[in-house]
């Protein structure tokens, strides 16, 4: 699968967690909590503008994919976090967003 180009799923199901190493393999440098129910991904950037541009690229994949993130964000980091609230754990739809979220060219060092 694509996840750059690929659509998120109205319903979606929970993944095996015997799965989750092969699909963190397509999103390099996120990684599972230690419940394996999120992942996540620390982004560093010069200044607080870089982070709201960021965030504001973020918002529209949320918006476009219809599934939003969790986002902590501080002067120059950005922590972006994905779970499927309704399988409460994680579903393909959070690595759609997770490689799109690393294409944005605001992902970029």
């Amino acid at each position: 699968m694509n996840l750059l180009l690929a659509q998120c799923a109205p319903q979606s199901t929970a993944l095996p967690e015997a799965e989750l190493g092969d699909w963190l393999a397509q999103i390099p440098g996120w990684l599972p909590d230690a419940t394996h129910k999120a992942i996540a991904r620390r982004f560093v950037f010069d200044n607080y503008y870089q982070v709201m541009a960021f965030a504001n690229a973020v918002a529209e994949i949320a918006h476009a994919q219809d599934h939003h993130p969790d986002m902590v964000l501080s002067y120059n980091v950005a922590t972006v976090s994905y779970s499927t609230h309704s399988v409460q754990g994680l579903s393909v739809n959070d690595f759609i967003c997770a490689a799109q979220v690393n294409a944005l060219p605001e992902a970029q060092p």
